[in-house]
């Protein structure tokens, strides 16, 4: 018998959900007991075990304890999925082991199935998985993201796959609960893009039924406004700023030459870049060598992935508090930074307008107006940023907002599609 599962592989986290071939859910969970998470973190980690043998891969919470506690090599890599639509992105090699965007999704998804509660037999099932609408990354090619996809999931062995649009899926998951015509706009805010969806909703003999408007998006998420917190306030005590000698000339040590390493996804790349080389050659001219003395001792000890544990956490309290302090071991026992919700808005406001132009476009594609949506479905863990949910408030008034289910929605959606007969109706061409 065949069985349905919705995937959102997502930027920062990864759902499964399966269906039953009618309209229940079920979010498969992974690994048992206490270590039990329903959102799988979409992180990879490869255990060096020598030459003899492959590297020893994990994911999400098993994948960061092996990075943590392991005495041995390990390599971490996290935000894969802004990757897929990157072609400057020819692969990497671990530990002797060359791997291409292909493999690396191939073998997160092989590893999270291993560690899923529910036995996921690729040739007997009907996959639904999530794309974006706009891929994030500079110049994406949407054309090599999706061979990227289909040919990771070939080498897992699905076989029955459709691919439907992230927000369509989210809108499908919050329709269910609707008792009247209407016409919803979904906003996906995630970790590396936000993706809109319009859709007028119908309610008839047929069941639930749609038209899709228009859709839009922007490869700008929870992940740039994380790079805002290490641009102001980490970078700078790394070196960003600073100068060296040239020539007998003061120059600025270029600012690109950091800039990777505040992008959460480059960072497992970034040891090998031509930055990073180029940075260590102008250590003996710089005239603040103890800052880029600490870049690089950030570098080499992998101390990427903390850092991310530390800025999101900071991100995260101010949701909730007007502010927070970022404390980073690394930079010193005694380092803190008080990073306030005026500061942090200020910072992201380019990224907030770019949002908002986003959804600009996709209205005036859809034909329609504000005036003519009646609910906004706010999903993915952007939406709990106070700025982000005010810009909508402001627009759109508190009283049309919605939310829910923020980490779950795109997959409910993804599953419920794939279990109907029309199922094809919803896809998108792979």
């Amino acid at each position: 018998m065949t069985k349905t599962i919705g995937l959102d592989f997502g930027t920062s986290n990864t759902v499964f959900v399966e269906a039953d071939g009618g309209n229940a859910t079920r979010t498969v969970e992974f690994g048992a007991g206490a270590e039990a998470v329903a959102s799988l973190a979409t992180v990879l980690s490869f255990l060096d075990r020598g030459a003899a043998r492959p590297p020893h891969p994990e994911v999400g919470p098993w994948a960061i304890r092996q990075f943590l506690e392991s005495l041995g090599d390990v390599r971490f890599i996290q935000s894969l999925k802004s990757f897929v639509a990157s072609a400057t992105f020819k692969g990497t090699g671990i530990y002797g082991n060359p791997f291409d965007f292909e493999d690396l999704m191939a073998t997160f998804l092989t590893c999270a199935m291993k560690r899923a509660a529910t036995r996921v037999v690729p040739e007997e099932t009907r996959l639904i998985i999530g794309r974006p609408v706009a891929f994030a990354g500079h110049a994406p090619d949407e054309a090599l993201a999706m061979r990227r996809y289909r040919e990771a999931l070939a080498r897992v062995g699905f076989q029955d796959i459709r691919f439907v649009l992230e927000p369509v899926a989210a809108a499908f998951s919050f329709a269910q609960g609707l008792n009247e015509d209407a016409t919803i706009l979904v906003a996906d805010l995630g970790g590396g893009t936000t993706d809109y969806s319009l859709m007028r909703f119908r309610r008839g003999g047929d069941g639930l039924t749609a038209d899709p408007l228009g859709r839009g998006g922007v490869g700008i998420a929870g992940d740039s406004f994380d790079y805002r917190i290490i641009d102001n306030v980490i970078l700078p005590r790394i070196g960003k700023g600073s100068s060296y000698k040239s020539m007998g000339k003061e120059l600025e040590i270029p600012p690109n030459l950091f800039s990777n390493f505040a992008r959460w996804h480059m960072l497992s790349v970034f040891k090998t870049s031509d930055d990073y080389r180029e940075m260590k050659k102008l250590l003996r001219w710089c005239l603040e060598p103890e800052k880029i003395e600490l870049f690089i001792d950030l570098v080499d000890e992998d101390q990427g992935y903390p850092l991310y544990k530390a800025v999101s956490e900071t991100k995260a309290q101010l949701s909730a508090d007007m502010q927070a302090e970022l404390t980073f071991a690394p930079l010193g026992a005694d380092f803190r930074a008080t990073v306030t919700r005026d500061d942090f808005d200020l910072w992201i406001a380019p990224e907030l307008a770019k949002i908002d132009r986003a959804l600009d476009a996709a209205i005036d594609n859809a034909g329609i107006t504000d005036r003519d949506i009646d609910r906004v479905f706010m999903t993915g863990g952007t939406s709990f940023v106070p700025a982000v949910r005010r810009q909508f408030e402001q627009r759109f008034g508190a009283e049309r907002l919605s939310g829910g289910n923020e980490l779950t929605s795109v997959a409910t959606g993804l599953a419920l599609i794939g279990a109907r007969e029309d199922a094809d109706h919803w896809a998108v061409a792979a």
